[in-house]
C-alpha cells in the first residue's frame, strides 16, 4: 500500500479507538471544570416531598428524583436525605463518575461520543497527517534547527486544526455538559438549535468563542508533546528498544507532561464555551471574555480551580496519546511494508 494511504488508515483507526475509549474521561473532566464555588446552594427546604429545586430555575422542580445534576451556573446534585435537601459537589474523579451515572445512567458517560466520532476522528486524522507532512517534507528543507522540527511541526499543524475545528469543539463541549433537566437531556439537535440561537443573536464570530483558550491549550500542548515524544522515542531506540510499546510509552509520557502544563487553559476554554451556551439558553448574562472568566474563576474558587479536571484529563491523555501514536506508527508501517518489500 502507498505509505500516505497507509498512514491515513492508521491515523483514522487510532482516532476512532481513542474516541470510543476516552469519551468518559472527557465527560467527567467537563463536569469537574464547570462546577460553581462551593457556596452555591439549593432551597433549604423543598416545597414538595421528594422534589429537587434550583434557584431561578425556569423549568420548575424535578419530582421523585434521588439525584439531579445541572450545568453552570449552580452545578449541583440534589439528594433526598431523610426529608431534607442537601447539596453535593463532585469532589474528584470517581465521585464525578458516580454522580453522572446516578443522574443520567452509564450512557451519560459516553455523552457526545457520536459527535466525537463524527467530527473528532476526521479532525485528529487530518492533524496527524498534517504533522507528518510538516515533519518529514515541508519544514526540514527550510529549517536551520533540525532538533526543533518536531516542535515547529506540532505548533503549526495544531494551530490550523484547532482554529478550523473550534465550532465543532463548541458542540462537543455542550453535549457533554450537564442538562438543565433529566427529562430534557442534551441531544445533537438541541445543541445545534442553541448554537443557531447564538449565531442569530451574536453573529458567526461567536462560534469561535473560546478559540483563544483553545489555542493556548492545544498549541503549546502540541509543541511540547511532539518535541518530547521524538526525544524520548529516539533515546529508547538508541538503547535498542523498538516497536509499539516504545511508541505507546513515549506518547503517554509526553502527553501527560504537556497536559499538566496547559491544564489551566483547558479549564478556561470549557468554562467560556459553557457560559456562552448557558446565557443563550436563558441564564443570566455573564461576561465571557478570557480575562473576565479568568478573574471570576480565581476570585470565587481560587487558583486551584484552574486545574479542575486535571486527573480525568491525564487519565485520558496518557492512554489516548499512547493509543493514537502507536496505531499511527504501527499500523502505518504494517500496511506500507508489503509495497516497500516489493
Amino acid at each position: 500500500m502507498d505509505p500516505f494511504n497507509a498512514k491515513l488508515i492508521a491515523a483514522a483507526t487510532g482516532s476512532t479507538l481513542t474516541a470510543l475509549t476516552m469519551t468518559p474521561f472527557d465527560v467527567v473532566k467537563t463536569r469537574l471544570q464547570t462546577q460553581p464555588p462551593a457556596r452555591s446552594q439549593l432551597f433549604p427546604r423543598p416545597p414538595f416531598p421528594q422534589t429537587c429545586c434550583q434557584p431561578n430555575n425556569a423549568l420548575g422542580c424535578v419530582r421523585n428524583m434521588s439525584s439531579y445534576a445541572r450545568s453552570i451556573p449552580q452545578e449541583v446534585v440534589c439528594i433526598w436525605d431523610h426529608g431534607m435537601m442537601r447539596t453535593e459537589r463532585v469532589t474528584g474523579f470517581w465521585d464525578a463518575v458516580r454522580h453522572v451515572a446516578r443522574a443520567e445512567g452509564l450512557r451519560g458517560l459516553w455523552k457526545g461520543a457520536g459527535t466525537t466520532l463524527l467530527i473528532g476522528v476526521p479532525s485528529s486524522t487530518f492533524y496527524m497527517m498534517t504533522y507528518d507532512q510538516f515533519l518529514h517534507n515541508w519544514i526540514p528543507p527550510i529549517s536551520p534547527w533540525p532538533a526543533l522540527t518536531p516542535l515547529f511541526a506540532g505548533v503549526i499543524s495544531r494551530s490550523f486544526i484547532s482554529t478550523v475545528a473550534s465550532p465543532l469543539e463548541l458542540v462537543r463541549t455542550n453535549l457533554q455538559s450537564t442538562p438543565l433537566s433529566p427529562d430534557n437531556p442534551h441531544t445533537l439537535r438541541s445543541v445545534l438549535k442553541s448554537i443557531r440561537g447564538v449565531v442569530e443573536s451574536q453573529g458567526l464570530r461567536s462560534l469561535w468563542r473560546g478559540v483563544g483558550p483553545t489555542l493556548w491549550r492545544d498549541v503549546p500542548f502540541s509543541g511540547i508533546y511532539w518535541a518530547l515524544y521524538e526525544q524520548i522515542k529516539g533515546s529508547l531506540e538508541r538503547k535498542g528498544h523498538a516497536g509499539a510499546l516504545v511508541a505507546f510509552s513515549s506518547g503517554a509520557i509526553s502527553g501527560t507532561t504537556a497536559a499538566v502544563v496547559v491544564s489551566p487553559f483547558d479549564t478556561l476554554k470549557t468554562r467560556r464555551q459553557a457560559l456562552l451556551m448557558t446565557t443563550v439558553s436563558g441564564g443570566a448574562p455573564q461576561p465571557t471574555s478570557l480575562v473576565s472568566v479568568t478573574k471570576e474563576l480565581v476570585r470565587t474558587e481560587g487558583v486551584r480551580a484552574l486545574y479542575a479536571g486535571l486527573t480525568p484529563r491525564i487519565a485520558k491523555i496518557a492512554p489516548a496519546c499512547g493509543i493514537m501514536i502507536s496505531c499511527f506508527e504501527g499500523i502505518g508501517k504494517a500496511l506500507a511494508k508489503p509495497e516497500a518489500e516489493n
